[in-house]
């Protein structure tokens, strides 16, 4: 039924529970897994120095990097936990809207579901509902599994 799941990360432990619904969902339908990790920029169009800019971003990357490292561990661990075959798992890394780059991956990968958690790492988004996962819920063209 799927071929290809998006899941996107930033790390909380939101996403690791979305990780292990889309860990599942993939271990019984032999879906490739796309791990996402968008790291938000336009937070720092206004910082006055340029240096300050390139450090933050080179955090937030290595930030990044850690939570898709960690997803790939998760999904390493439940293959050897369930005794399956090799799950196929892409690591990505976009810039810019979080909502936008998950709905281009969507259109771009030809993605069958997404998985992901009702609410970031930061209390702001569970403010707003997980304003991220609410505008990929309302606009996505597949659909969209909301884990809390």
């Amino acid at each position: 039924m799927y071929n290809k799941i998006l899941l996107p990360t930033d790390g909380s432990k939101f996403a690791e529970k979305a990780a292990e619904h889309a860990i599942w969902i993939a271990s019984k339908s032999g879906a490739e897994i796309i791990v996402l990790n968008v790291i938000e920029t336009s937070s720092l169009v206004g910082l006055p120095a340029e240096d300050l800019i390139v450090r933050i971003k080179e955090m937030l990357k290595e930030e990044g990097r850690r939570s898709l490292e960690r997803i790939s561990e998760m999904v390493t661990e439940e293959e050897k936990e369930l005794k399956i075959e090799d799950i196929k798992v892409t690591l990505k890394t976009e810039e810019g809207s979080p909502a936008e780059a998950i709905l281009k991956t969507v259109e771009k990968e030809d993605v069958d579901l997404v998985v992901m958690g009702t609410s970031g790492k930061h209390g702001l988004d569970r403010f707003l509902l997980g304003s991220v996962t609410e505008k990929v819920v309302r606009s996505a063209k597949c659909p969209v599994l909301a884990v809390h």
